[in-house]
């Protein structure tokens, strides 16, 4: 099963990382390959979403109940598409002095052979891509600091 785990600190607040995560909605304005988004249902603590996903051709749509516990942890659960599994958990913890770590954990499997031999080979780059979008994203949102913004993995 292709996944990923990554550790990173940003002088962001552990809210402020959860609030941009946790907009599913405008995914497809910064994350890449995401064509499209959904937002189905939402209060305080889950979510059920919709997302396109393209690959130069191929497109597919998946289906997903996100939880949220604000501000510490958004856990990503599987509903429907092209995957057999997937498992995603954020989590957000305060550091001392101002920013945050987080902590995000991607394991999925693909039901399309051909998905699953594309992301065996392209999903650590795609990853780190998707990372990046993120804290892009935070920057330009909240502002610039990356100096004291690290990787820890």
């Amino acid at each position: 099963m292709p996944g990923s785990h990554e550790i990173r600190r940003l002088p962001y607040s552990a809210e402020q990382m959860f609030d941009l995560v946790a907009d599913v909605g405008r995914y497809g304005e910064f994350l890449p390959w995401v064509v499209a988004t959904r937002v189905k249902s939402d209060s305080e603590t889950e979510m059920v979403a919709d997302m396109l996903v393209g690959f130069n051709a191929l497109r597919e749509k998946f289906t997903s109940r996100v939880l949220k516990d604000r501000p510490s942890r958004i856990e990503v659960i599987y509903i429907d598409g092209p995957m057999r599994d997937l498992d995603n958990v954020w989590q957000f913890r305060p550091l001392e002095g101002g920013g945050c770590e987080i902590d995000f954990r991607v394991d999925f499997t693909f039901r399309n052979a051909m998905f699953e031999a594309l992301a065996g080979q392209y999903f650590d780059r795609a990853f780190r891509k998707m990372i990046g979008a993120f804290e892009e994203r935070a920057e330009k949102l909240y502002g610039s600091n990356s100096s004291s913004a690290t990787s820890a993995a």
